[in-house]
């Protein structure tokens, strides 16, 4: 039973937890770290670890994409980007990093993104730019938004997707318009030859609804992180490990209702240290999408800035543009060392390695049986 507090009169609210909040607790067995298998696999497409980066400009771009891919992971290149607007992309971004240097003018930069955006998408740069990772040989992923997903996908398709991601702050089976055609992804989903993974979702039974659409993977969470402010603009807060832990039971229940189907959790949100993305597998996540935690590369395209989709809308931004050191260690040294930083911000999966082995796991659905612990 769910815990529910009395927070008034008449009025009561689910307790959650986000994953500061629990703590990994060792098993009886050990194993070598040299015996912890990192794979994963959505479809017929396998990785070597279990990372999807956040489709932000921020930190993807082609060549980033094409590097994180040959690193073992899922680059996804935002399809509503600076990418698919401007020929000259990496011009654009400066235009935004010259903009938030601006002390004086914090929300020079949001105004800057938002005018970048408001150029219209050009098929012809957003194949330009799905080619230049298709021709690298690595899975190719992209993100729409459900309010351009019908419109845009033709043309990734086209161009080469091999994974679609539909994701927005909030995403739901059912949405309710008083005019227009909203995206059915049921019927979306089942015109499709790729996989798609859909979300941010934040309880059970919206994520258990999604499953029921078809989709091969549902992301938890909205990428909360030091830019992201959804829960100042619009009160919306998801509670990570216990997303994490309903999504997962969603996915079981979903696997039993279908004999068998088999749906990825991939968790967005509250992932700042290689401890975060081991509790946040161990509460159910198959894989982790990460953004903030690769800002500070040397391949990431804004060079030591990032903020999520969520910053260029028109009317609501929900991220600001924060400024990181930049210019730091490279991809491959960040995802697997070595590493001098006792604080676990480099090294990422050879720490999750390394905590699936003292707790004597070796496969990542095994670890997601590792017991946890409250400490808060």
């Amino acid at each position: 039973m769910r815990d529910l507090v009395e927070i008034g009169m008449g009025r009561t609210a689910m307790r959650g937890y986000d994953l500061d909040d629990v703590e990994i607790v060792p098993s009886r067995r050990t194993r070598s770290s040299k015996d912890v298998s990192l794979s994963w696999q959505i479809d017929a497409y396998r990785f070597d670890i279990p990372l999807v980066t956040h489709p932000t400009d921020a930190i993807v771009s082609p060549d980033t994409a094409v590097r994180v891919g040959e690193l073992g992971g899922l680059g996804v290149l935002n399809a509503e980007g600076l990418w698919a607007r401007h020929e000259n992309a990496e011009e654009a971004l400066l235009q935004v990093i010259r903009a938030a240097e601006q002390d004086e003018d914090p929300e020079a930069a949001i105004r800057m993104l938002q005018e970048l955006h408001s150029a219209p998408i050009r098929n012809d740069l957003l194949t330009e730019a799905v080619k230049r990772i298709k021709n690298s040989g690595v899975t190719v992923a992209a993100r729409v938004s459900p309010q351009h997903a019908e419109e845009l996908t033709p043309t990734l398709l086209a161009a080469g997707v091999e994974v679609l991601m539909v994701q927005g702050t909030i995403v739901s089976a059912e949405h309710v318009v008083r005019d227009g055609e909203p995206l059915n992804l049921k019927r979306f989903i089942a015109d499709l030859d790729v996989p798609v993974i859909a979300g941010g979702v934040g309880d059970y039974r919206t994520a258990i609804h999604l499953m029921r659409t078809g989709a091969a993977g549902v992301i938890v969470g909205f990428g909360q992180s030091r830019s992201a402010t959804t829960t100042q603009t619009l009160g919306i807060g998801v509670p990570m490990a216990t997303a994490i832990a309903d999504a997962a039971a969603a996915r079981r229940d979903y696997l039993d209702e279908t004999g068998g189907r088999y749906v990825h959790v991939i968790a967005d949100g509250g992932l700042s240290y290689s401890g975060d993305i081991a509790k946040a597998v161990a509460c159910g996540a198959d894989a982790v999408m990460l953004g903030e935690a690769l800002t500070e590369t040397a391949e990431a395209p804004a060079q030591g800035y990032y903020w999520t989709a969520a910053a260029a809308h028109p009317n609501l931004p929900r991220s600001e543009i924060a400024g990181f050191a930049g210019a730091g260690a490279d991809l491959q040294t960040l995802l697997f060392g070595p590493s001098s930083d006792p604080y676990g911000t480099l090294n990422l999966f050879g720490a999750l390695r390394r905590a699936m082995a003292k707790t004597g796991y070796s496969e990542l659905k095994e670890f997601q049986k590792v017991g946890l612990m409250l400490c808060r």
